[in-house]
């Protein structure tokens, strides 16, 4: 198949390197549910997922597919009630982060896991400035007094924000949508995490600092083995950086490939509408329409009883409507969720 757009970050090839065989996370059947007026709904469900140490996993899927539902989980950030998770293990190494304590957790976060969390309005704080909640990473990890201040401007430098030492001095209502994003891009970083996740970390940004934050990221993952969970909606992004993918619909993963595997021969009837909906970077936009995925994703509480995407899905068939399938291998590792699919095996 053809890609349906160009490769615009061709210098980011590290980022293709073969992990190490270790995983540093290994999520196992992992369900998440709410607790809704119209009964519990399943945000992640029943989901797998592993990440060795130096590598980089792509989430992608639309708005409301769970993707940062399931992040969230990983950090135990998620609101209790009403989120609980039901069943499943979260390994990071070789501990189950859902046994773990809260004070523990506390331990992990931002030192061993960190996030680029995907709305930087709400993720800090504003009444620090921007050199306080920065200099606090640096000193939790022993850096103090004149070091810290000098490390969180050589961080800030580092992110693409200009004049560092007048920024750590202002408050995040000072700073545009795109320099609070790279203020919180720093932080996470700042700890040099063994995992990030990164939800939408390049949103914001014009693609000159796109490019720069990625190769910060690819630096962090060469220079210390970082495993990287990178969720975004840009495709583009997903090609370059990422060694597997997942596709994520309602909670589930529909498919799962190496990158490669995955944007040359995408199996799932919902991968292939994803794909076709970027513009290519050949097409005519006065002769070519640009493709959609017809209807919307369905509410946690009104899934179909068979496949979720089977009231969107041009191929359906009976079982479709009947049964959901399960995820299943048909061909070198490519993993897929769809009856016509492992019926042709």
């Amino acid at each position: 198949m053809n890609r349906p757009y160009c490769f615009i970050f061709p210098e980011f090839n590290s980022f293709l390197k073969i992990g190490c065989d270790a995983a540093v996370l290994n999520i196992q059947n992992l369900t998440t549910c709410f607790r809704t007026p119209n009964g519990i709904t399943r945000a992640v469900d029943n989901v797998n997922l592993s990440i060795n140490e130096g590598q980089v996993v792509g989430i992608v899927g639309e708005s409301g597919c769970g993707k940062s539902v399931l992040a969230l989980s990983i950090l135990s950030l998620l609101p209790k009630p009403p989120a609980f998770i039901a069943s499943g293990k979260i390994m990071f190494k070789d501990h189950d982060l859902l046994e773990l304590s809260s004070n523990d957790m506390r331990r992990l976060r931002g030192n061993e896991i960190s996030m680029i969390f995907q709305e930087p309005m709400s993720a800090l704080n504003p009444v620090f400035t921007v050199g306080n909640q920065l200099m606090e990473v640096f000193r939790i990890h022993g850096n103090p007094g004149v070091s810290a201040l000098q490390s969180a401007i050589d961080m800030l430098a580092r992110v693409g924000v200009p004049a560092p030492e007048r920024r750590v001095k202002e408050y995040p209502y000072q700073l545009s949508g795109g320099m609070r994003q790279r203020v919180m891009i720093a932080m996470a970083l700042a700890s040099r995490p063994a995992l990030l996740l990164a939800d939408e970390p390049t949103t914001a940004l014009d693609v000159s600092i796109q490019a720069q934050i990625l190769e910060l990221m690819a630096e962090l993952k060469e220079e210390l083995g970082t495993a990287i969970l990178l969720i975004t909606h840009d495709l583009g992004v997903v090609a370059e950086v990422t060694r597997r993918v997942a596709v994520m619909y309602t909670g589930r993963i529909m498919e799962e490939a190496s990158t490669l595997d995955l944007f040359d021969h995408p199996l799932h009837p919902y991968t292939q509408g994803l794909m076709t909906s970027i513009p290519r970077a050949d097409a005519s936009f006065e002769t070519e329409a640009l493709n959609e995925i017809s209807g919307m994703v369905p509410g946690l509480a009104e899934l179909p009883p068979g496949c979720h995407f089977e009231p969107r899905c041009p191929e359906a068939i009976d079982i479709c409507r009947a049964k959901a399938p399960c995820l299943q291998v048909v061909d070198s590792g490519h993993k897929v969720a769809c009856w016509r699919r492992v019926a042709n095996g």
